[in-house]
């Protein structure tokens, strides 16, 4: 009998759980704002850590303020771990991380409601400023966690106001004091929503992800001269406007021309003094690159550095660049996998293996530990947007999936 036979997780009081932790840092009109170690993370976290400890799990912070709830296994050993993040952006939606931490609560309810014990023990994670809206980079939490980041620089870390996240760590209550970079995990299994139209359009209820894909986050500083915009010939501007206009629309010829998965975005852009009669001193933008395959995202980051060079040098201006993150490409554990795929298909669920275009968690995860994504869809592949959307169906499917692969992965034997 299969270990999942008979059990079944409760849908209403997953979709309840949503709705009360969306009302934390709930925006007028709908939509949620819970920024990284604001007041509102703080009051989420309260209220995720108080429902680990009514489920009965030993709660423990780490040094960058990770939560992980602990539920013991029948024998001893490194933990089968789901979750994911709370903290929104500024204008987020209900599910973005929270579904895939809550969808694993409610994993460990289903089993206390049955009580039923696995073989291996369990852990629900929240990861620390996953979106990176609030501090540089993005997954800092999981990052930290896996040793790709040393503990003090991410400490250290800043936002714009000049606010240290050991500061606000500290000040919310969360900077705890479990090591880091000492990961002992099984296997990782992170439940999300697509945040992209691709299940949505093709009509399937299930993305099996292989991988995640490559990001490089760069900001320019292009340094021209301010000037009057009715008086200075244009052959004798150095604007610094133009070059980060000409670097934008170079960005989307590059992706057109390179084809495939190659994704880039011009996502934020201030210039100065930022009046209509004068031309721009400053010129501050970001290029969000992105792909599956690590030698063309190199090729692209290579052809965008040197582009901007030749835009600066041409208009006479200076130019800056400093990385933001820089992530490789990851392919995920075949065999967990396979695992997610063999118990869609166990379910009836229609499927496709797919990437994740976004960031996530499990990208760190996978380099301590076989890792694998389940994705449902996104009604009109919206996310990062207050109108974020995913059926009620399809989160208690994903839930339900969720359940039967952490249960195999669970109740293996050591030698499977």
């Amino acid at each position: 009998m299969s270990p999942a036979a008979n059990l079944h997780i409760r849908g209403p009081r997953l979709l309840d759980s949503l709705q009360a932790l969306g009302q934390i840092g709930a925006l007028p009109g709908g939509g949620v704002n819970r920024l990284a170690l604001t007041d509102a993370d703080r009051q989420g976290r309260d209220w995720t850590v108080a429902r680990m400890r009514a489920l009965g799990l030993r709660v423990e912070v780490d040094a960058i303020g990770n939560i992980f709830g602990h539920l013991d296994g029948a024998v001893d050993g490194p933990p089968v771990m789901m979750g994911s993040h709370i903290d929104t952006v500024r204008t987020g939606g209900l599910y973005d991380g929270n579904y895939g931490v809550l969808a694993g609560l409610e994993v460990v309810a289903t089993l206390r409601d049955a009580a039923r014990q696995t073989r291996r023990p369990l852990t629900v994670a929240v990861f620390t400023n996953e979106e990176g809206a609030r501090f540089q980079p993005d997954m800092m939490g999981s990052l930290v966690y896996a040793g790709g980041l040393p503990l003090p620089d991410a400490l250290a870390t800043c936002d714009t106001d000049g606010v240290s996240v050991q500061t606000e760590l500290q000040r919310i209550g969360y900077l705890g004091t479990v090591p880091v970079n000492a990961p002992w995990v099984d296997s990782y299994v992170e439940l999300h929503i697509e945040q992209g139209p691709v299940l949505a359009q093709q009509g399937l209820q299930i993305g099996v992800v292989e991988g995640v894909q490559g990001i490089s986050w760069t900001e320019f500083t292009v340094t021209g001269q301010s000037n009057h915009a009715g008086t200075t010939p244009m052959a004798l501007r150095h604007d610094a406007a133009l070059v980060a206009a000409q670097v934008a629309v170079f960005v989307r010829e590059l992706s057109q021309r390179l084809g495939g998965r190659q994704l880039a975005t011009v996502g934020a852009l201030r210039l100065s003094p930022n009046l209509v009669n004068v031309i721009a001193q400053q010129a501050v933008f970001t290029v969000d690159l992105r792909n599956t395959d690590r030698l063309v995202l190199a090729q692209a980051e290579a052809e965008l550095h040197a582009f901007a060079a030749h835009a600066a040098q041409t208009e006479g201006v200076g130019l800056t660049s400093r990385s933001l993150a820089r992530f490789d490409p990851v392919a995920f554990d075949r065999r967990v996998v396979a695992v997610v795929e063999r118990q869609a298909q166990a379910l009836g669920c229609s499927h496709q293996r797919m990437p994740s275009g976004a960031g996530h968690d499990a990208q760190m995860l996978a380099r301590v530990c076989p890792s694998a994504m389940i994705f449902v869809p996104s009604v009109g592949g919206l996310s990062h947007n207050v109108r974020e959307h995913t059926e009620p169906d399809d989160l208690v499917r994903g839930a339900q999936l969720l359940l039967q692969v952490v249960l195999e992965l669970a109740n293996r034997t050591s030698e499977e």
